[in-house]
């Protein structure tokens, strides 16, 4: 019977690699057998396929389903003609905004038959817990309010002149999940990228100045590639945001004893093997793989799951509330930009016609405020005064910026600021000023006396890269998420 049974899924793999093939172009047939080739090498030799375990970590964004979708048609291509074909496994960063993301990765894994293939591991880090993956698994009940907490903390610790972003930590939480996940489960060999040298380079850039945030020094100098990123991961421990909780207070991986303690796993490139533009793949994405996402979304420089609408809210705020200026000045100034950079990379006309139809009509702008207001209440349980405490950054430095803060937003406080700072140095405190603090930034004020004791971060040098490429991922077939969209290099 498991014979018959084996024979049978034999059958059945093949034909989904058939169907797979049917969607490539000849350029992308001939980029897979360059593919199984380097994996050929990288093993060992084809008589150490079988033994071989490679990694990829997509985000659920259109480029880490297809870079998916062109590991697992090398895997089965090698089944075909070999004894053995390499394990895969495949990892997700799960975090509050990666729903859709969740949806198609669970659409591509059911397409590409990896459900119950006994050669392929899914797998999702929820909270610092490796569980197999599950797109309907509630989140953990802590896991929101962790991610939330992250985000807040690393916000407020960015230097004083520097835009706030959205996703400021996804760079730092993406790189701790897979230092640890390629660690689990007796490791792997091989992880499995399709980023760009600059889009490399842009990421280690980034990770430098996340991990500078969180307060536990800087990556040595003249880093810049994935070959390198181990290595450096190894460097910096396995909690990168130790810097801002007592030890108590931190979370370890779970489960505590399935993680190898030596790493063996190295990095295997294969830009040059994503070819094609999106037009090409997209009947691929689409029609195969299920992939669903709004195509203008595609085109923004935050990620793919970044809603342009989230971003213009929170530019809006910040002209309104820090700058002096209009909301809507700032929300349209942003619109504009965004427009700009969709027009420079040549985005379709039609497209960027889809962003003006929802971004660019002003009557419309009150209703477009409400509803980023409740997004991102939704997604983060931060409401609209939590996020422009957070644009002021009024706790670091020995509360540097509080009287600002406070003359702008809450002039009712100033004169409860000596009670403030004794406060935030962890002396008492009335409790109606302890639970205002805890109120208008979301935060214990353990947590703001420890930004309290913080030092704000230099101004960002020339040679560092802006972090609105931050998250969330992760970006990437892992870091798509905190990289934002490849569409024009390719």
């Amino acid at each position: 019977m498991s014979t018959i049974h084996d024979q049978a899924m034999n059958y059945v793999y093949q034909q989904v690699l058939q169907r797979l093939l049917s969607f490539f172009s000849r350029a992308e047939r001939t980029a897979l057998q360059l593919l199984i080739q380097r994996l050929v090498v990288a093993a060992g030799g084809m008589e150490r396929m079988g033994d071989y375990k490679v990694m990829v970590t997509p985000s659920g964004t259109r480029d880490s389903c297809y870079t998916l979708a062109l590991l697992r048609a090398a895997q089965l291509s090698i089944a075909g003609r070999a004894p053995a074909t390499f394990q895969l496994r495949v990892a997700m960063l799960r975090r509050s905004e990666s729903g859709a993301a969740s949806s198609n990765m669970h659409r591509s894994f059911a397409a590409l038959f990896l459900y119950d293939d006994p050669r392929v591991e899914l797998l999702m880090v929820d909270h610092r817990h490796v569980l197999p993956f599950d797109h309907l698994a509630p989140p953990d009940k802590d896991s929101t309010q962790a991610n939330r907490t992250n985000l807040l903390m690393m916000g407020h610790r960015r230097a004083r002149d520097e835009k706030l972003e959205l996703w400021d930590d996804a760079c730092l939480a993406w790189a701790e999940f897979c230092g640890q996940i390629a660690r689990w489960g007796n490791g792997v060999d091989a992880w499995v990228a399709s980023e760009s040298l600059r889009r490399q380079k842009q990421f280690i850039d980034n990770l430098d100045r996340a991990v500078q945030k969180a307060g536990i020094g800087a990556l040595p100098p003249n880093t810049g590639t994935f070959d390198e990123l181990f290595a450096l991961l190894d460097g910096l421990g396995g909690d990168l945001y130790r810097g801002f909780y007592a030890e108590a207070e931190r979370l370890c991986w779970r489960p505590e004893d399935s993680f190898e303690s030596c790493r063996r796993t190295t990095f295997v490139d294969i830009h040059d093997m994503a070819v094609g533009n999106l037009e090409e793949r997209w009947p691929l994405l689409s029609e195969f793989l299920g992939f669903q996402a709004e195509e203008w979304v595609f085109h923004q420089g935050g990620g793919e799951y970044a809603d342009p609408l989230i971003e213009a809210h929170l530019r809006g705020l910040e002209a309104e509330f820090v700058d002096g200026r209009s909301y809507e000045a700032g929300f349209s100034q942003h619109v504009q930009h965004m427009l700009v950079t969709m027009q420079q990379q040549r985005v379709p006309e039609a497209v960027c016609e889809q962003m003006i139809a929802r971004l660019g009509q002003p009557p419309a702008l009150d209703e477009l405020r409400e509803s980023a207001a409740n997004c991102i209440q939704t997604t983060y349980g931060l409401n609209e005064t939590q996020w422009v405490c957070l644009l002021f950054s009024p706790f670091i430095n020995r509360g540097a910026s509080l009287e600002r803060f406070l003359r702008s937003c809450h002039p009712g406080m100033l004169v409860a600021m000596p009670d403030l700072h004794r406060a935030m140095q962890g002396l008492h405190g009335p409790e109606q000023v302890l639970q205002w603090m805890t109120d208008v930034s979301g935060l214990p004020v353990r947590l703001i006396c420890r930004l309290y004791a913080m030092e704000s971060l230099p101004v960002r040098g020339a040679g560092l890269h802006a972090t609105d490429t931050a998250l969330q991922t992760a970006g990437h077939d892992g870091i798509d998420a905190s990289m934002g969209d490849r569409s024009a290099e390719r």
